[in-house]
């Protein structure tokens, strides 16, 4: 495709909005300022308000070396807060940050429409299950390693041809667990077990 200004306005019609809300004491983006329902909820207020066409409701930091959280305590972060949400914004489509099958499946249940997977469906083996279960999206991220381990060192030999052979490869698998194709987005992972000139 040749890209002009008319072409490249008639794309950023499709373009979406997420509004990210990190329901952690820790996260590198926001300082903690969301934990909490009704710190949550004060903030997805304003990015409502300012037009975000997703919220996106996250329970563990991911930064670089950041340590998991456990399961019942991300349960425990996230769970009210997407409750909370779905009641108070209905109009706005809810998605949850977790690799974590189980938190996902509860968090579908809980009012969530999709799934935002950093490890791309490869640290539950059942996720896409889950998802497809529940009819929900799935969002399918790149990442080399872990938070923990992800900016030691991460190297590829192309690191668009790897990247692209995992994402294509968890598309593959997403649609034959039963997730339609306009139910799967897919991530780069800018940031995620990348150097400076893979990013």
């Amino acid at each position: 495709m040749i890209f002009s200004p008319e072409t490249l306005a008639e794309r950023a019609k499709s373009v979406k909005i997420m509004g990210v809300l990190n329901i952690t004491p820790d996260s590198f983006s926001d300082g903690g300022e969301n934990f909490g329902v009704d710190a949550a909820l004060r903030s997805a207020e304003e990015m409502v308000a300012c037009g975000v066409d997703f919220l996106d409701v996250g329970g563990e930091s991911t930064r670089p070396g950041a340590d998991p959280v456990p399961l019942e305590e991300e349960i425990r972060r996230v769970i009210p807060v997407i409750e909370a949400l779905a009641k108070n914004f209905p109009q706005v489509p809810i998605s949850v940050d977790t690799y974590k099958s189980r938190v996902a499946e509860l968090a579908l249940d809980a009012g969530a429409q999709w799934v935002n997977d950093i490890s791309g469906g490869r640290f539950s083996p059942d996720m896409f299950h889950i998802v497809a279960r529940r009819g929900a999206g799935i969002v399918i991220m790149h990442i080399k390693g872990t938070p923990k381990t992800m900016q030691k060192n991460p190297h590829y030999d192309d690191v668009v041809e790897e990247i692209y052979e995992f994402l294509v490869g968890q598309a593959e698998k997403a649609r034959t667990a039963g997730i339609p194709p306009e139910k799967i987005v897919i991530d780069p992972g800018i940031g995620f077990g990348k150097t400076y000139e893979d990013n």
